[in-house]
């Protein structure tokens, strides 16, 4: 339900077309797959892991994969709540802050895994502590354990690379969800943990048991640039940065279309405007000078009403009549 008066629009909740709609809940269903699925990968290289640090430093990763998917499931019964007078512009924001959190997890957490990774590569060649990996016995044959570990990294790349990466990178720019974008992003980068781990457990069987280490470097790196990412665009967000696409990279088109709209007025003489995002949705401030001394709440309402139908994101609309336009608005 939108509630509409001269110059002045708000959605009481995120109204979805169809088509959105849909894809929310597609979102919904892969959300909770990749649950699912990552619960099963952790659950299986939690049986080889076999006293590699790569190996170790990959199977924390994939626990804290489940972090984006957590906070988006958390995030969407939040912004569904309908604006109060304690929060008047809704909960949008609950997915900022949950893109925040698990931005801020990864980076912690991977800056952990990295010091631990480099003081055991320097035990390693201080202390001479090795990592060895012995034989096991698979369907009668005895073969090296480190060939188990290799298949398991293989099969579950899977995943994250064809399967729920790609779909979700489909559907968060049409939701324009920047959280559901950096949890498809870190997915299709799977493959690169998956391939230093390999290298690593390789690295062990050539005895060349420095690459186990530098693998794990590599692989906590990986976690920290992840969270650094994810905290600086969440962060920028929530201090109001102007709109910008899914990916960050440049200013919301919905930008253009509003300026558009304005300039079509003809009483209108000059123009600006103020696109927050919310996480989710926008919101519109709208600053126009007429060109004659005074405004009908009629001409407001016109202005109001058809930015909001320019784009079903576009959440709440407030039309400022100003002479100047600030110097702050998108002009």
């Amino acid at each position: 339900m939108v509630t509409n008066r001269e110059g002045y629009q708000q959605a009481d909740k995120e109204e979805l077309p169809k088509k959105h709609a849909r894809a929310l809940k597609s979102a919904v269903k892969w959300q909770f797959f990749t649950i699912g699925y990552t619960i099963c990968t952790i659950t299986a290289v939690s049986f080889v892991l076999g006293g590699s640090q790569a190996m170790t430093t990959a199977w924390i990763e994939d626990m804290l994969s489940l972090l984006p998917q957590i906070s988006f499931l958390i995030a969407l019964l939040f912004t569904k709540r309908i604006p109060s007078k304690e929060h008047p512009y809704g909960n949008h924001r609950a997915m900022g802050i949950g893109h925040l959190l698990a931005g801020a997890a990864l980076l912690a957490v991977g800056a952990i895994l990295a010091f631990d990774a480099v003081t055991g590569l320097i035990e390693g060649f201080v202390d001479g502590k090795r990592t060895k990996l012995g034989e096991i016995e698979l369907f009668g044959t005895t073969i090296w354990f480190g060939w188990v570990m290799i298949a398991v990294m293989v099969v579950i790349i899977v995943g994250p690379v064809f399967m729920y990466g790609p779909a979700k990178a489909k559907l968060a720019p049409i939701l324009h969800n920047k959280l559901l974008y950096a949890d498809a992003d870190m997915a299709k980068a799977d493959w690169q943990t998956n391939v230093a781990s390999i290298i690593g457990v390789a690295g062990i069987g050539l005895g060349l048991w420095w690459l186990d280490g530098t693998a794990a470097i590599f692989i906590s790196l990986g976690i920290i640039w992840d969270g650094y990412k994810n905290c600086s665009a969440a962060v920028q967000d929530l201090t109001d940065r102007r709109a910008r696409t899914c990916n960050n990279k440049n200013p919301h088109p919905v930008r253009d279309e509003i300026l558009a709209l304005l300039e079509s007025k003809e009483w209108v003489k000059d123009y600006g405007i103020r696109l927050r995002d919310m996480g989710q949705v926008f919101h519109a401030e709208i600053f126009v000078t007429p060109r004659e001394d005074s405004v009908t709440l009629e001409q407001l309402s016109e202005v109001s009403a058809g930015v909001a139908d320019i784009d079903w994101k576009i959440q709440d609309v407030v039309v400022v009549p100003t002479d100047p336009i600030p110097g702050f608005a998108d002009r």
